[in-house]
């Protein structure tokens, strides 16, 4: 990391501010979801106090709704470690692909603003870092806006409890796969990129039937990412397709 940062990137509060507005859509549809994982919490024994404090202090998603799922007495510690690690080791690959930007600004910067980073972050980010934008506080200001609205809908499912029932029965279960789904349309750059797609996507599906767990998400995306960078070494016919 960089001891003092690069005047080429800046971090500002209005990257920060920018990145929160560019989330609201998905803090929305987030919410749904921490409510969902609010419900479980209590209905796996967990106090309020502890249902937030879980929320406020791993705010993963994934991991979570995993954690509570799995919850009983005496505590399964292993099997949950297992079950995280395996589901947010996508991370490692996440963070190493913001590294061109997160090179320039110093380490505070960027480590303080990992904690903040998601799925649904990390696509903006990258997305707005494909066009050109180049404050890095998009993400902690983004990743923020997100945290906001997970702890508080948290807080908000456990006292609804069962009232919030099955999301699916309203069709809310299909908000989050949308949204991914036009964040891909958008950082769509070309027939280039249907090979890397396509080989994670076939990997993913094939270990989802073969493997427990989460693993598939990192061998996906682990497969995927050495399939672009292969062909990006050594394209077809000497030349890179855009």
């Amino acid at each position: 990391m960089s001891a003092s940062g690069d005047k080429s990137v800046p971090f500002t509060m209005g990257g920060a501010l920018f990145g929160a507005r560019t989330m609201i859509p998905l803090v929305l549809s987030a919410t749904v979801f921490g409510a969902v994982y609010g419900v479980l919490a209590r209905d796996a024994g967990l106090s309020l106090a502890e249902t937030v404090l879980m929320s406020a202090t791993v705010f993963a998603g994934a991991s979570q709704l995993i954690a509570v799922q799995l919850w009983a007495a005496p505590l399964p510690v292993l099997p949950i470690l297992i079950a995280t690690l395996a589901v947010n080791s996508r991370m490692l690959l996440m963070g190493a692909s913001m590294r061109p930007w997160f090179i320039h600004i110093t380490a505070k910067q960027a480590y303080g603003s990992f904690f903040f980073l998601t799925d649904g972050n990390w696509a903006m980010a990258m997305k707005e870092y494909f066009n050109g934008y180049r404050d890095a506080a998009f993400l902690v200001g983004s990743g923020l806006a997100l945290y906001a609205g997970w702890v508080a809908s948290a807080a908000i499912g456990y006292g609804l409890g069962s009232m919030v029932g099955d999301p699916s029965i309203y069709g809310l279960d299909v908000l989050l796969p949308i949204f991914f789904g036009s964040l891909l349309a958008a950082m769509w750059k070309g027939k280039g990129d249907l090979l890397p797609w396509g080989v994670a996507a076939a990997v993913a599906i094939l270990a989802s039937q073969f493997l427990p767990g989460h693993w598939y998400i990192l061998l996906g995306g682990f497969v995927g990412s050495l399939t672009g960078l292969v062909r990006y070494k050594a394209p077809v016919g000497g030349s890179r397709d855009t």
